[in-house]
């Protein structure tokens, strides 16, 4: 069928197809650039990765011994994370710290017994505060539900409620304060005060708080030179006594505390000065008589001298801290624990039925009979801790109260729990009480530093692999890289030996197998001036043993052991840090060691107007010129495929004239032959 002719529709010598095939041997030219084009495309994405390496290499070296390198980080371990934990910053200094948690801060948190699922809530302005803090709102009435999608909308991130089905049929109300510290007490006023006592979440109570004064007249007072009162404070010297009366006498109730706040002041030397010798009597001189310029002396005493004076052993020094106790009305005492041996204000306080036993007391006593410290006493107060305003909650879950912890001996009270005031660089943070020490450590952050390291080798490996693989026709330098899937490797056999002969790869690798390999000044330079010193290097992991030639340890992979390099980064530290970056010259500018090495490196190939850049921007240059000469031999193939195409088309048309002359020819030879028969 196809070879049937149709004039207008077909060609008669299918001129299509010799066109198309006259084109196809003009376009080999330009295909060819055309190829040359991805050729020169495809090497361009080569060297783009090259880059893209290097800049993974410089970057890893450069964080080694910049500024922000992680030989200055710093972590905070604890020995107990259940009693006390830390976060440390770059600013903070090495060193362990001893902390005794006494109490983490709190906030107040009231909740009331269960009330029925139908309980309403009145309609009225409900006022609650948070410390000095104020938050006050109107509310309709309403379900317990609605008043405490109210609250907490209103609650400004200081006060919050919830409801919690303790049983069937029956939800407990939860108010709770989320602003810990005893000075955010929560405290209900208007509305708010009658919802809690209605619902049982607090009671009235009697404001039980008693504050003395200290004054010459409130103070009984043993030795007036020792004991100085000013300003409500009191100042026991060394050696002295002095007895506070509490009247009217104390009952203690198990609800109360006493709290007052102590000093100690060292002295150096004891307040006790060793006198000289004591008088004794005089024995006068045996006289004697003078005449005409004679002198007779009279006989010596027969009196016997008197005894050479030793001077008394100096006395005992006497360090207790339990100076303070308290007088009961039946004149019995009891002891209360020793005070914090700090030069500045620290708050006590004790349970005062933990002490007295039910009794009564009628004195809070300081007997310092220390030879070398001064105590110092103020703001005595006795109180419930609970009550606030003449509110006391009869089911707190927690209560307000600040962090008290101790740090080397010297107390720390603090509203949060998050205290970043304390050590420089270091945020604390007290997570239970606890009556023993725990020992909490600043130390640099070496698994950082490890990975950093480790950051390093890899992307050095897998620079040093781009270049063997462009360099080099040898399909095992694919297979050597185990980490690589079947496809990861068929991509990369594709890149074999793209570059093979580029002297600017094969420089940069000798420069990288030199800079790896070459030794560094540091401090500890006879046992640490080389990587493979900190287990890094060519051929580590078999450690000079036995086993045989091995080609790919000749390919400048680097290597780690693991154990080598953690053993180094426990013992060695500061000499690894010079290893990688080290400034010799006191500038404060890193000038030697591997990752200076290597940065300096690697920085004229990534630069900007460096040597890939120069790289690409040349191929560039010939991407566009040839992409130039396609645009032209485009032009001139759709020329000469349009002048073929009115050629064939004028031959054709001949052709066609032609034969229809030779038809009229025929048909007039016909014609003429019949008429002559």
């Amino acid at each position: 069928m196809s070879d049937i002719y149709v004039p207008g529709v077909k060609s008669r010598f299918n001129t299509e197809k010799l066109i198309e095939d006259l084109m196809k041997v003009e376009r080999v030219p330009r295909d060819r650039v055309e190829r040359n084009v991805e050729s020169l495309e495809t090497n361009k994405g080569y060297w783009q990765e090259i880059g893209r390496r290097i800049n993974s290499v410089r970057d890893s070296s450069r964080l080694l011994f910049s500024f922000q390198n992680p030989f200055n980080e710093r972590m905070a371990f604890s020995a107990d994370e259940s009693v006390i934990t830390a976060s440390a910053t770059r600013e903070a200094v090495e060193r362990d710290y001893r902390f005794t948690v006494q109490q983490v801060a709190q906030a107040d948190r009231f909740i009331s017994p269960p009330l029925e699922n139908g309980y309403r809530v009145e309609g009225g302005t409900y006022t609650f505060t948070v410390g000095k803090d104020e938050i006050s709102f109107n509310f309709r009435g309403g379900t317990l539900q609605e008043f405490t999608d109210t609250l907490n909308r209103r609650g400004r991130d200081k006060i919050g409620a919830s409801l919690i089905n303790v049983e069937r049929g029956a939800k407990s109300l939860l108010i709770e304060s989320k602003l810990t510290g005893a000075e955010n007490r929560l405290g209900f006023a208007a509305g708010a005060e009658k919802l809690a006592l209605q619902t049982g979440i607090a009671e009235r109570v009697n404001d039980s708080r008693r504050d003395f004064a200290i004054t010459s007249e409130t103070v009984e007072i043993r030795d007036r030179e020792k004991v100085l009162t000013d300003n409500n404070t009191l100042r026991v010297n060394a050696g002295a006594s002095a007895s506070i009366p509490l009247s009217p006498a104390l009952y203690a109730d198990p609800s109360l505390v006493i709290q007052f706040d102590t000093a100690v002041e060292r002295k150096t030397t004891a307040n006790t000065e060793i006198q000289g010798p004591p008088p004794g009597p005089a024995i006068p001189g045996s006289g004697s008589v003078s005449y005409g310029g004679i002198t007779i002396e009279n006989d010596p005493s027969s009196t016997p001298p008197l005894p050479e004076w030793t001077p008394p052993p100096p006395p005992v020094r006497v360090d207790n801290l339990a100076v303070l106790s308290l007088t009961f009305s039946d004149g019995s005492t009891g002891l209360l624990p020793p005070v914090a041996d700090t030069g500045t204000f620290s708050t006590q306080r004790y349970p005062l039925n933990e002490i007295a036993g039910g009794k009564t007391v009628v004195s809070l006593d300081v007997i310092n009979n220390n030879t070398h410290r001064d105590i110092s006493l103020r703001n005595i107060s006795v109180f419930d801790p609970a009550a606030v305003g003449g509110f006391k909650p009869q089911n707190p879950i927690s209560t307000a109260q600040d962090a008290l912890i101790t740090m080397e001996g010297i107390e720390i009270r603090r509203p949060v729990n998050e205290i970043d005031d304390l050590i420089p660089g270091v945020t604390v943070t007290p997570r239970s009480p606890s009556d023993r020490p725990v020992t909490l450590s600043i130390k640099p952050d070496r698994e950082a530093v490890k990975d950093a390291i480790i950051t390093l080798v890899g992307n050095y490996n897998q620079l040093m692999a781009e270049i063997n693989v462009l360099t080099r026709r040898d399909d095992r330098i694919v297979e050597e890289l185990a980490y690589l899937n079947a496809d990861e490797q068929g991509e990369l056999k594709k890149r074999l030996g793209a570059f093979q002969g580029d002297s600017t790869l094969n420089q940069l690798r000798s420069a990288l197998q030199r800079a790896v390999s070459a030794p560094y000044l540091t401090d500890e330079e006879r046992n640490l001036a080389l990587l493979a010193q900190i287990g890094i290097g060519t051929d580590v992991r078999r450690g000079g043993a036995g086993g045989g030639y091995d080609q790919s340890r000749l390919r400048g992979y680097l290597e780690i052991d693991e154990r080598a390099l953690d053993s180094a980064l426990e013992t060695k530290l500061p000499a690894i840090k010079q290893l990688f970056g080290n400034d010799t010259d006191g500038d404060l500018v890193a000038d030697s060691g591997v990752g200076y090495t290597l940065e300096t490196l690697t920085k004229p190939y990534v630069e900007t107007g460096g040597i890939i850049s120069l790289k690409t921007g040349t191929i560039d240059s010939r991407i566009g010129q040839d992409r130039r000469r396609i645009e032209t031999m485009e032009r001139q193939l759709a020329a000469k495929e349009a002048e073929l195409k009115v050629q064939y088309g004028r031959m054709e048309a001949a052709y066609n004239r032609m034969e229809q002359m030779s038809t009229s020819f025929d048909n007039f030879s016909q014609r003429a032959g019949g008429t002559g028969r």
